[in-house]
Formats: structure tokens, sequence, C-alpha cells
């Protein structure tokens, strides 16, 4: 398996970059990063500015602005257009994947589309880095809360790389919704372990082992 740190907000606090820079064991700074914008193009209210704001360092959570050695982009829709054996060059150079939110399963068909989702259990040094839709599409379901984007075949599935699900954006102001009673409600519907997370925490995988890393709220369900 990779290595993941799948994040509600992107890289919030020391906490969070200290896990990512052990994942990495090296620094941020000599390490190469590719960055995936593609999920934000997927949601119901998605424009082209939350992508460029991804992309250029400029979004709330810290992710391409961290001071990698090197950002590339990698968009998803392209990749069936592309020769295999180039892209799949790129991903293998980079140390860090850098996923973006929006829309979890919309990001989940183009990763099997393109045949990133294939590629990933070859790639267990690499580091994975969710954000929230990002960290999602690792999951076995997002609930029915979450279905934005319909993939073709309906359903709520995402890419089963880990055996929990992710309930994002706990009591965030901007997602009222999201309060713990709800996050309660979506994991009694989950029928699989869970964790709801705010902006402040993480779940790292590595080796096998699940951690929370945290500075704020969370609850396992």
């Amino acid at each position: 398996m990779m290595k993941l740190l799948l994040t509600d907000s992107g890289i919030r606090n020391a906490s969070i970059r200290d896990a990512l820079v052990g994942l990495l064991d090296k620094p941020i700074a000599e390490s190469s990063a590719l960055c995936i914008p593609t999920a934000g193009y997927g949601g119901p209210y998605a424009d082209p500015a939350g992508p460029w704001r991804f992309v250029s360092g400029r979004a709330p959570g810290p992710m391409t602005g961290l001071g990698w050695r090197s950002v590339g982009l990698l968009e998803l829709t392209a990749l069936p257009g592309i020769d295999r054996a180039r892209w799949v060059s790129w991903v293998r150079e980079a140390d860090v994947l850098l996923v973006n939110g929006g829309d979890a399963l919309y990001l989940c068909h183009w990763m099997r589309e393109s045949g990133l989702a294939a590629l990933l259990p070859s790639l267990p040094d690499t580091v994975y880095v969710g954000l929230s839709a990002g960290s999602m599409v690792m999951t076995p379901r997002v609930g029915e809360e979450f279905v934005g984007w319909t993939p073709p075949g309906g359903g709520d599935a995402a890419l089963g790389v880990v055996d929990f699900s992710i309930f994002p954006h706990l009591d965030h102001p901007d997602c009222p919704e999201n309060s713990m009673a709800a996050a309660e409600r979506w994991a009694a519907g989950i029928a699989g372990p869970a964790y709801a997370i705010d902006e402040q925490t993480a779940v790292k995988v590595a080796d096998g082992a699940v951690e929370v890393v945290s500075e704020g709220r969370w609850k396992r369900f």
C-alpha cells in the first residue's frame, strides 16, 4: 500500500506537517510533487477558480505551496490521450501526489478511467496526500450525503484502498450541516469503520497502521 495522509483541508498545522515529513523520510524542500486538481471540477458548485487556487498554492489549505523542490500538474482527464508510459514515468518519479478536494466520485471515476487507480498499488514508496474529496476517494464509500456528481453506475462506492470512510469538515462554519450529530447519522448508514474529522485533523496510513494526527476535533465510529 502507498503511504497515505488523508487530510480534511490540507496541511493545516505543525502536527500534520510533521506527519508528512515523516512519511516522505526527507525534507519537503528535497521532495518532488505532482498535484492533481481534477476533483475540483466535478462538484455541482464547482468553478474554475477553485482548481486554480489549489494549483497556484493560494488555497486556504496549504498543499502545493509548502516549499517543494518541484511541483508538476497531473490532470487526470488528459491522461487517456497521452502515451501511458510517458505519464506513468512522471508519477513514478514523484515523491508525493497532492490530490485536490471537490467531488470524490468524480475524482474516483477519473482515477479509474485514467489508469491511475490501477497504478497506485505499485507505488509503495510514494506518499499520497488527499484534501477532502482527495481523501474520501480512497475509502470504500462516501455515503449518500456526499454524492454530488453521479457516476455512470450510480451508488456511492469509492476506491476502497483503505477500509474506513471519512466524514470531512466537521463543525466547519462554512458547512453548518456537517455537525457531529450529522456525522453520527452518516456513520450509521456507512456500515463500516469511519472517522469524522475537522480541518485540523488528518488520518495517516503507513505499513498497515492507521493513526489520527490532530490538533482539533475528530471521532472514530
